[in-house]
């Protein structure tokens, strides 16, 4: 390591430093020099170059783990484990949330800014702008990126450092040859020096060549010409001044993006390959050691190509075998990843496909379908058709990325192609196609096919032979956890619930939290008709977990939240279900999980209506109907989604409009309890109490059912309403008593805020009653939403933003300003201003404190840091 004082000062001057040079300009020796400096130990967090830089989550997972292992940072910054489709935005809110109380100086350093992609720059960019003064950053990158930083650049809070400024010195670049045991000559020295003007890479290469050269003056003199001539010269003069066995290693490993001594003997034939890996390393020859035990190692990326093209020319025919050869120690190791990864590389398609196809099953309960979909693409197109295997893979990637036509596609070309597959693999294939299928009926709603899946798959996981070993318990734990989630949306809440605790069991057994959670939440689900405190603590547990392993946004926790958000939303709490709704709604997507999104817009008309905002309730109650038309079977909700929306409509005084929807309904909907006490409403408001009690007797004797026993709270509620209207006092006050000792256990006062009664209450109170303080606490609540004032105007309009509008909109959290804003996006102000009103209008809001709120609630924004609260 060279020590270079002047840049290390410029790297401490301001709050963000961005360093953007070619490769090869010593960006990264500077870091690593820097980083070593005594006085910053513990106090800077490096996230190094790394391939999995393009997948949003493994970069936000490697800041973490950067930042924890810094002396503040390890008592700050939570730990979070990879996920598929690990939300980045909400990684950062929650990093700023943590970092919120950081005290001291703390550096995040990360190379290769110009690596990641669009999304995760965005993301880059928030962090930066709202990270507490103390966190300083440092970026390298090889060209300009964009980042937003020309407000930083105003304030003079942004160092930039160019590739001029990290040229070496002739000075520097004599200490740097003297390092490697090299001396020139005056003339000579400054002949190399301006043969490559500086660069970095070209002194350390030419260091390397010199060492040992037996005419290094009129190597000195011929070091010259574009990077590409350097690259071609270098590739012959530094490898030819190698050891024929080193020479050998470099050439045989570049095929590999990281190696260790044992894959080096394996593609070398040779002993000693560690030996050599760490001399090379240690001797900073672009061999960079990935471990602290320096057994895992790569090559700079530069130096990687240079042995590559070498590799392609002095033995292009090898190539195929040495990435089979190292699929092959991959795939031993236990590296299905890297295995593929080189069998694709060699073109090896079968035996790709047989990897992936002997793997996915363990990616996909370990929640990496990021990870498969990459792989996916790894393979020539068209091939997915042909093949029985990859065909079903290919399914199960368009599933989980919300395609379910196209997942339905895939499969029922798996199915074509498996009559001509090997009978050695016909298992496998029986055994992708279970799991696929079950996966689909399940997202569809459909019962009776999640039933056939879910037996089958049981059987497999039962047969010898039929699925490997180590995955029975898993297979059977994903049926029981299946067939039990289909059988909550179809409200068979007691077959639900011991598969479901079968399965959340199994599942915590075998150390499968992924499956767990799922398992946990639809228990909450199954517990909620009989105790809210059961649902939420169930609910409590899948959450805790979730976030012990980095899911939070995983559309697994969805569920959790939603029934959390039920609960408090049902007991009259809409402030504090808010977080949580908006949690579901933005993890769980409509069109990957149409029976669990249908869920989340229920509970969105509830909370709506607890608040007082039944225009938004309608719009919410509206779109379940939509939705329900995607699903296979009748959903558990759409009853009382539909009986919901005609109450809502009562409130909102259109009466006409809610008979009409009455008389759109089937009979058989109509006798249904939810319906009944809907028209109970309905009568009440056309000044009907005789019907209104007509229509509640079959509900109050049972013969009209209610899927859930909250519902009869409301209709002895409205039992009560119409007794006292008709003049029988005491009818009324046994009526009131049995809604108030239903609500008493656990809160639910849902239904009287929805059908206000004071004066029934404050009677009630007034004589022999069980439930005073039940009735206090009705009071208080209803005094409080009065007290309120719901904006007013429609809900939010279906219109999608624009792709600019979203970007304007990432910024309203912030406390930028309408002009800041505009600068930050290189925009005039009046331009903001416009895309602020159509943002506004769209999401039927009028304050930028709104707009930030409703964002969150469709999933647009992440959520604040309130969301995180305890139910409990």
């Amino acid at each position: 390591m060279l020590s270079r004082p002047v840049l290390f000062e410029r790297l401490l001057a301001t709050r963000v430093t961005v360093i953007s040079a070619p490769a090869g300009s010593g960006k990264t020796v500077l870091l690593r020099s820097w980083i070593g400096l005594e006085y910053l130990a513990g106090r800077v967090g490096w996230v190094p170059s790394e391939r999995e830089k393009r997948d949003p989550q493994r970069f936000w997972l490697s800041v973490l783990r950067a930042l924890r292992q810094t002396g503040s940072g390890a008592g700050l910054v939570q730990a979070l484990s990879a996920a598929p489709d690990l939300n980045g935005w909400a990684i950062v809110e929650r990093l700023l949330t943590d970092l919120a109380p950081l005290q001291g100086r703390l550096w995040l350093v990360i190379d290769d800014v110009h690596e990641l992609g669009p999304e995760v720059l965005r993301q880059l960019e928030l962090l930066v702008m709202r990270a507490p003064a103390e966190l300083r950053f440092v970026l390298a990158t090889r060209h300009g990126v964009q980042l937003g930083l020309h407000r930083l650049r105003l304030e003079e809070e942004l160092t930039e450092v160019r590739a001029t400024d990290l040229k070496f010195t002739l000075a520097e670049a004599e200490e740097l040859l003297e390092m490697a045991g090299v001396q020139l000559p005056g003339p000579a020295l400054a002949k190399l020096h301006e043969r490559t003007e500086g660069w970095a890479a070209g002194l350390r290469l030419a260091a390397l060549s010199l060492a040992g050269h037996p005419d290094p003056e009129r190597f000195a003199a011929e070091f010259s010409g574009s990077e590409r001539t350097v690259a071609e010269y270098l590739l012959a003069e530094v490898l030819d001044r190698q050891s024929e066995q080193v020479r050998r290693l470099l050439l045989r490993t570049s095929v590999l993006e990281r190696v260790n001594g044992e894959l080096a003997g394996l593609l070398t034939g040779d002993e000693g390959g560690e030996r050599v890996l760490q001399d090379l390393e240690q001797a900073n020859a672009f061999v960079v050691a990935l471990d602290t035990a320096r057994s895992w190692f790569r090559y700079h990326q530069m130096f990687a190509e240079l042995l590559q093209l070498g590799l392609r020319r002095t033995a292009p025919g090898e190539i195929a075998g040495l990435h089979l050869a190292a699929a092959g120690w991959f795939a031993g190791h236990g590296y299905p990843v890297e295995a593929i990864r080189h069998a694709q590389a060699a073109q090896d398609w079968g035996l790709a496909v047989r990897l992936l196809a002997d793997h996915w099953p363990a990616l996909h309960l370990d929640g990496q379908t990021a990870t498969v979909h990459e792989l996916m693409a790894g393979f020539p197109a068209g091939m997915a058709a042909a093949n029985a295997e990859l065909a079903a893979v290919a399914a199960a990637d368009e599933l989980a990325r919300g395609s379910l036509a196209a997942a339905e596609r895939y499969l029922g070309l798996a199915g074509q192609a498996s009559a001509p597959a090997p009978e050695e693999r016909r298992g496998q294939l029986r055994l992708l196609l279970g799991v696929v299928r079950l996966l689909l009926a399940r997202q569809r709603g459909d019962l009776p096919a999640v039933a056939e899946e879910a037996e089958r798959l049981q059987a497999l996981a039962d047969t010898p032979d039929a699925a490997p070993p180590a995955l029975g318990k898993e297979l059977r734990a994903l049926a029981l956890i299946s067939l039990g989630s289909a059988e909550y949306w179809a409200a068979r809440f007691e077959d639900a619930e011991p598969h479901l605790a079968r399965g959340a069991a199994l599942a915590q057994q075998i150390g499968r939290p992924f499956l767990e959670v799922t398992g946990l939440a639809y228990q909450a689900a199954t517990e909620f008709n009989r105790s809210l405190t059961r649902s939420a603590e169930h609910s409590w547990q899948a959450v805790k977990l979730a976030e012990r392993h980095g899911w939070t946004d995983e559309p697994a926790a969805g569920p959790a939240y939603m029934m959390l958000g039920a609960v408090l939303a049902w007991q009259g709490r809409p402030g504090e279900a808010e977080p949580w709704v908006q949690r579901a709604e933005r993890t769980v997507r409509a069109e990957a999980d149409p029976a669990a999104a249908l869920g989340v817009l229920h509970l969105r008309g509830v909370l709506e209506l607890a608040r007082g905002r039944d225009l938004h309730a309608v719009a919410a109650f509206q779109a379940t109907e939509r939705l329900a038309r995607h699903l296979a079977v009748p959903h558990l909700l759409v009853t009382q989604a539909r009986a919901l929306l005609l109450h809502t409509l009562v409130r909102l005084g259109e009466i006409t409009r809610a008979e009409h929807g009455l008389a759109e309904l089937g009979e058989q909907d109509r006798d249904r309890g939810e319906i009944r006490i809907a028209l109970a409403a309905l009568q009440l408001a056309k000044n009907n109490p005789h019907a209104a009690v007509a229509a509640l007797a079959p509900v109050l004797d049972g013969s009209a059912s209610l899927f859930r026993r909250s519902w009869l709270a409301g209709a002895f509620l409205l039992e009560a309403i119409a007794r006292d209207a008709l003049g029988d006092r005491g009818a009324a006050e046994r009526a009131l008593e049995r809604a108030l000792d239903l609500a008493e256990p656990d809160s639910t006062l849902l239904w009287f805020l929805l059908q206000p009664a004071p004066g029934l209450l404050a009677h009630q109170a007034g004589h022999r009653t069980s439930h005073a303080s039940l009735i206090t606490e009705i009071d208080s609540v209803l005094a409080a939403r009065n007290s309120a004032s719901p904006p007013a105007g429609p809900p939010a309009s279906p219109e999608p933003l624009s792709s600019t509008e979203i970007r304007v909109m990432r910024y309203l959290p912030t406390n930028l300003t309408g002009p800041e804003i505009a600068r930050e996006l290189s925009v005039s102000r009046n331009t903001v201003k416009t895309h602020m009103r159509k943002i506004y209008a769209k999401l039927g809001t009028h304050t930028r404190a709104e707009a930030v709120t409703r964002a969150r609630a469709l999933g647009l924004l992440a959520p604040s840091a309130a969301s995180g609260m305890n139910p409990l």
